[in-house]
């Protein structure tokens, strides 16, 4: 379903560079928030917005990947369209407040 966890920041950049559409998640595993809000972002993607790939980043297992993304606290989302970051949300992230910061630009890229 989704790719294995990223290690590198060459193969997040890759990532990026080869979808249309990226969220990438920075967490730890430490994190309560992290591991609780986890699911309903897979669970939001997949149900409304199936185009965005998901990768995930463990920011204590691989601190180069949140280093290179300015990322240093957990969780955050970065939503990236074409390559270029459009959304980036961190440590209290509102499932609503997310679909909706995406549904506009999601829209324009997929469904025009």
């Amino acid at each position: 379903m989704y790719p294995d966890e990223m290690t590198t920041p060459e193969q997040v950049m890759d990532f990026i560079k080869k979808e249309a559409a990226v969220l990438l998640y920075f967490y730890s595993d430490s994190c309560a928030p992290c591991l609780s809000l986890r699911p309903k972002v897979v669970e939001l993607i997949c149900d409304s917005f199936p185009e965005i790939k998901i990768t995930f980043v463990n920011g204590e297992n691989a601190p180069m990947i949140p280093a290179k993304f300015t990322a240093f606290s957990f969780p955050t989302l970065l939503v990236f369209f074409e390559g270029k970051e459009y959304i980036r949300e961190s440590k209290y992230v509102a499932i609503p407040q997310l679909a909706a910061s995406i549904s506009r630009p999601y829209k324009l890229l997929f469904e025009i």
